[in-house]
């Protein structure tokens, strides 16, 4: 089985990858504040993200591969600053209070950020990623503009785009109907559509928090469409073939 990284290990991850040195103490080692106890280093160390250096710790190469995902995706990012609702701020004689704000990166999409957040495991997020990639391939979104990238007939060996927007569609459609009825409606608005989970949920009819059961449900079964194997390590993400 596949460690899943605590919210101490974690820490103790991000502190490596961003340069701190961990000194040794009676009961493990500690940068500054943070404590990284023996225990929690040991498993660390077996489970690959951190190894021991020179009386130190460093990443590991599970954690160099997380840094180096990082490193990448960050090339991607598009933070901005939103203001959090302030509950208070419309009721007559509250004091005023400083406005709170949390950065968001807009480009990272809704399945990217359940699997920031260890909601989703690698297997659900390449099933998810191959959906959406047939899904952006076949061209089934509603298009709001005139199309502009229509080229030239292909003259080469590679697939003509016409013919690669139909197999795509294709594997879309077989994909969905693998998933179910019970369950496609969900996987295609978080993945191919886009949406927020609140927003689906809301558009659904579900309670709150009710979604991401039924989403992780349909990622299982949709990575079992894709014949995806199971219990493969967080970190790593195999390339979207095509099966």
């Amino acid at each position: 089985m596949a460690y899943r990284l605590s919210v101490q290990g974690q820490r103790v991850v991000d502190a490596l990858a961003a340069g701190r040195r961990f000194r040794r103490t009676a009961n493990g080692w500690a940068a500054g504040s943070l404590q990284a106890p023996a225990s929690l280093a040991a498993e660390l160390d077996r489970a690959g993200w951190v190894r021991r250096v020179d009386g130190g710790l460093a990443l590991g190469p599970a954690g160099e591969r997380r840094q180096q995902q990082q490193r990448i995706g960050g090339e991607n990012r598009l933070l901005v600053e939103r203001a959090l609702p302030q509950d208070d701020a419309a009721k007559p004689g509250t004091p005023t209070r400083r406005v709170r704000s949390v950065t968001v990166n807009l480009a990272e999409s809704p399945l990217g950020w359940l699997k920031a957040r260890g909601l989703v495991d690698a297997r659900q997020y390449e099933a998810g990623e191959r959906l959406r990639a047939d899904w952006t391939t076949a061209q089934m979104a509603p298009r709001v503009t005139m199309r502009w990238d229509a080229g030239a007939p292909s003259t080469g060996e590679a697939l003509d785009p016409t013919l690669a927007q139909i197999a795509a569609k294709r594997r879309t459609d077989a994909a969905l109907a693998a998933v179910g009825a019970g369950l496609k409606d969900v996987l295609w608005r978080i993945v191919c559509a886009g949406e927020g989970m609140d927003t689906a949920e809301r558009a659904l009819g579900w309670p709150a928090r009710a979604g991401r059961v039924v989403l992780t449900l349909a990622l299982d079964r949709l990575a079992d469409h894709y014949r995806l194997e199971r219990g493969r390590d967080s970190t790593e993400i195999s390339p979207m073939g095509r099966g």
